[in-house]
């Protein structure tokens, strides 16, 4: 499981304390268990607001949205292999460079 970002404590504290706040002003409760219930929903609430919470995308060095090991997963295809479809498509044959630094 992956550790919790800083903008999943916050959203889901501040849940936790504006939901315990609205719900003993709402209710008025004042006894034991009442304050024990407020409490519980609103730990619940805030639990699953943090964990609904999308998690951040991390942008590679080309800024595309893939890091570095999506990056290197990918691979090129030799030279003349699906040219036609490229062309056909309307985009040129890209050149492939042995010698290029990002792989």
């Amino acid at each position: 499981m992956p550790r919790p970002t800083a903008a999943q404590f916050a959203y889901g504290s501040a849940t936790v304390v504006v939901t315990t706040l609205a719900l003993l002003l709402l209710f008025r409760t004042e006894s034991g268990i009442g304050v024990a219930a407020v409490g519980t929903t609103a730990l619940a609430l805030g639990l699953l607001v943090a964990v609904r919470l999308p998690a951040p995308r991390h942008r590679g060095a080309d800024g595309t949205g893939r890091t570095a090991t999506a990056a290197a997963r990918t691979h090129h295809a030799p030279e003349g292999v699906g040219t036609r479809e490229r062309v056909a498509a309307g985009r040129s044959p890209a050149p492939v460079n042995d010698h290029s630094l990002r792989r």
